[in-house]
């Protein structure tokens, strides 16, 4: 048995994607006949039948979908590789793409994997800005804008990304003897989110417990939160995957039953043919991946 090539295991994964030849053929920019000779040609080479052809169309066997399955982390490097020759053909004149994001998505999230993005390629750059507002990105005031609240609009392409959980945290330092479970929050300081992103869970959480005067520092910044939190402060709300870096946290039990915020990633429908654009966003999310995938799991 000989392996297929890439383009002819790209050309399946497209068929499982779009689910016609002819909407496959149309995002891979090639003929039908071209598309379905790939398809052919990576039948050939594993011996397995891996489509049906129907006279209402063509349809993956078992085999097929099984193949394309494994297949689709080829296809998306190969959708990636296509993008980034699309950003260094456009040479040097290529302005930086700009995204707004909250200053614990910038800071934690996407500025530790710039080197993934730059991969030694000259021709990108990123704008990250920090910001609380949501931007318009209609009126391109940004070109991709990454939020934890969904954002709504017919014309925006939105992608969800992996939840991050909240866990109330306290350094080894701030508890001394104490159990971690033996805490009473209405007796202790709190550290807490103040109003610069609007309403959010976890305010309203502290509030609902009537522990608003418990709070003895409130600020916008995640960053802020989690070192006041290290240096023996108080007990905060923190993202499981910026907490967990640091093994003189202890996750306190019993804490409150907020649903993990999920962040979105967001850009208008008129900059997905951006090529820079595209790039960025399957950036942005891979950061997410990472970030979610190497967190360890909660005790």
């Amino acid at each position: 048995m000989a392996l297929p090539d890439a383009t002819d295991l790209d050309a399946l994964v497209a068929l499982a994607r779009y689910g016609s030849l002819s909407a496959a053929a149309k995002r891979r920019s090639v003929a039908v006949s071209t598309l379905s000779r790939r398809i052919d040609g990576a039948e050939a080479r594993l011996g397995l039948k891996l489509v049906e052809r129907h006279a209402s169309g063509v349809r993956l066997t078992a085999a097929g979908q099984q193949i394309a399955n494994a297949a689709e982390p080829l296809s998306s490097q190969i959708d990636r590789i296509a993008q980034l020759a699309s950003v260094l053909a456009a040479g040097a004149t290529l302005r930086p793409v700009r995204v707004s994001a909250t200053e614990f998505i910038v800071s934690d999230v996407l500025a530790p994997q710039v080197p993934a993005l730059l991969g030694g390629a000259a021709a990108i750059a990123v704008d990250l800005r920090s910001e609380p507002d949501v931007v318009s990105l209609a009126a391109r005031d940004a070109d991709i804008a990454v939020r934890m609240v969904r954002p709504v609009g017919a014309s925006l392409v939105v992608r969800k990304q992996r939840a991050l959980g909240l866990t109330l945290y306290a350094s080894r330092a701030y508890l001394g003897p104490r159990a971690p479970d033996a805490l009473d929050l209405g007796q202790e300081r709190l550290l807490a989110y103040d109003d610069s992103y609007g309403a959010l869970p976890e305010t309203a959480w502290i509030a609902a417990g009537g522990w608003s005067e418990r709070v003895v520092l409130r600020s916008g910044s995640t960053r802020a939160l989690l070192t006041a939190t290290l240096a023996g402060a108080g007990i905060a709300l923190l993202p499981d995957v910026i907490a967990q870096r640091h093994p003189e946290l202890v996750a306190l039990p019993g804490g409150p039953r907020i649903a993990p915020r999920v962040p979105y990633i967001t850009y208008h429908r008129d900059r997905q043919r951006d090529p820079a654009v595209r790039l960025v966003a399957d950036w942005a999310a891979g950061c997410f991946d990472r970030l979610t995938r190497s967190a360890p799991p909660l005790p």
